[in-house]
Parts: structure tokens; C-alpha cells; sequence
């Protein structure tokens, strides 16, 4: 189907647009830049160049695309925004490009929800089925998995991960790796446990989540060394593809893991 434009939009004939895109009222879209096909623009958008979207997305007024990134050492290298399909990205939401001292780019996936005033700086990679509420915001160098939920007005600390269905808690402040599967909240955030309810939502089953709080105990209440508990909940659940999952990101961390809530729970 043919595009439909806006005669007050700018669009650069160096822009690379796919089918079926509806661009609206003063949108900007410069050289280098590739819409995929499916794709509307409310007004005022600006898409800015090496940002590159897929199909299917939904880009709210005011946002900005592939906007230079606040760091200083930046040179207006060709570095990139890359975004996957079926995404919604609300009003005021920017996503800085990434920088040669990071991954050379910024990437969200497939299937987010971007609210309102949802910042995300250079170098971050942001998973599929995300969702961030109004005003939250990544620092640089960000990774996010997979239908994670961040809630409003949170702060996400440089080079912190956030692990596969974590929910991060409104207001809070993140400046430790969030391990898949628990939740986090608190201005300095705290664990928890596991994200119960979103889980079951998820189609967790109840042996698994289980599980999950179980592994959970060991590793952060038990009393025991990090590396004592880790190998404790291995042998607790040697056949849990979740609680290996759990494992292995909290050995790969290298920024440490945000702390638990302290509680006197028994491991048993």
C-alpha cells in the first residue's frame, strides 16, 4: 500500500521507508534512516539519522529517535539505533545512538511498550516484551531481557543488568544487577524474591515458581558464602532450566547483585 505523508512532514529522500507507513503533521526524518513497513508517526516526530526500525511500530508526538548521546567523548561517529517490530513508544520517549566505547549501538526488541518520557541512553540493549512506565529511564550501557516490567519513575544505574520477567518497582534506584525472576524495589533497591505474580502470568506453573522461592532462600538467606549457596541450589535442583538460569547470571555478574531484604526465613 502506499505511504501516506503529511505535506508539513520532512522527509529525507536518503530515508529508507517501507509500505503501508502513515507520517504525520511536522515529522522530521533525516538521511540514513530506515522505516520498516506497517509503521505510523504521530506529529512532531523526529527520526535522526543511523536508526534503523522494523515493522509494525507505533511512534507517539514528540519522541525522538537516534538522537546524539550524552557523553563526551561522542565524535558524531555512525554509530546506531536499531528497533525491532510491533512496538509502542509513547509521547517524549528518547533513544540515544550507542558509542565506539560501548557496542557502537542502542537496541530495543520486538513487542515493547515504551511510556511517556521513557528515556534510554547509548549502548543499551533492551530485550523483547518489555515494558517501561512513564519516566523511567536507562543509563549507558543498560541490558534488559525479555517481559521485564520497570515501573514508573525508576532510575537504571550504568552497566547494570536486569534479568529475564524481573519487575522493577515505581520510584526505585538500580544501581546492582536484578537477577531474572525477582523483584525489586526501593529508592536503594532491594530484593524481594521472586515476581510471583507476573510469573503465573507468564504461564509459570506452580513447581517452578516454587522452586524458584526456594532457590531464592538458599542463595540470599541461607547464611551460607555466595558460591556455598549457588552450588547448594544447584544440587537442591538439578533439573530446573529457571533456577540454572538464576545460577548463571548471578556468577556472570560483574557489577554484583542488588542486595535481599533481609528477613530470618529458614532455608527448609
Amino acid at each position: 500500500m502506499a505511504n501516506n505523508i503529511h505535506p508539513t512532514a520532512i522527509v529525507s529522500p536518503k530515508a529508507e521507508l517501507g509500505d503501508n507507513i502513515s507520517i504525520g503533521p511536522f515529522c522530521v526524518i533525516d538521511d540514513n534512516t530506515v522505516i520498516g513497513d506497517n509503521c505510523t508517526l504521530d506529529s512532531y516526530v523526529q527520526i535522526k539519522e543511523y536508526t534503523r526500525m522494523g515493522s509494525g511500530n507505533t511512534v507517539h508526538s514528540h519522541t525522538t529517535l537516534g538522537g546524539p548521546p550524552q557523553h563526551l567523548a561522542f565524535k558524531n561517529e555512525p554509530t546506531t539505533v536499531e528497533i525491532g517490530n510491533d512496538n509502542i513508544i509513547r509521547e517524549y520517549v528518547t533513544i540515544h545512538r550507542g558509542t565506539t566505547q560501548g557496542h557502537g549501538y542502542t537496541s530495543v526488541g520486538s513487542n515493547c511498550m515504551l511510556m511517556a518520557y521513557v528515556h534510554i541512553a547509548h549502548d543499551c540493549r533492551v530485550g523483547d516484551y518489555v515494558i517501561m512506565a512513564n519516566a523511567s529511564s536507562l543509563a549507558g550501557h543498560v541490558e534488559v531481557g525479555n517481559k521485564v516490567m520497570i515501573s514508573g519513575m525508576s532510575g537504571i544505574h550504568q552497566f547494570v543488568r536486569i534479568g529475564d520477567y524481573a519487575f522493577l518497582g515505581a520510584m526505585g534506584g538500580f544501581v546492582k544487577d536484578v537477577p531474572p525472576y525477582m523483584l525489586a524495589t526501593g529508592v536503594r533497591a532491594l530484593l524481594h524474591g521472586p515476581n510471583t505474580i507476573g510469573l503465573r502470568r507468564h504461564g509459570f506453573d506452580t513447581p517452578t515458581c516454587n522452586g524458584l522461592k526456594k532457590a531464592y532462600r538458599i542463595i540470599f538467606r541461607s547464611g551460607l558464602t555466595r558460591e556455598e549457596s549457588l552450588q547448594m541450589a544447584e544440587s537442591e535442583f538439578p533439573d530446573s532450566k529457571e533456577v540454572a538460569n538464576l545460577i548463571k547470571f548471578i556468577r556472570e555478574s560483574e557489577r554484583g547483585i542488588c542486595p535481599a531484604q533481609v528477613r530470618n526465613y529458614p532455608v527448609d
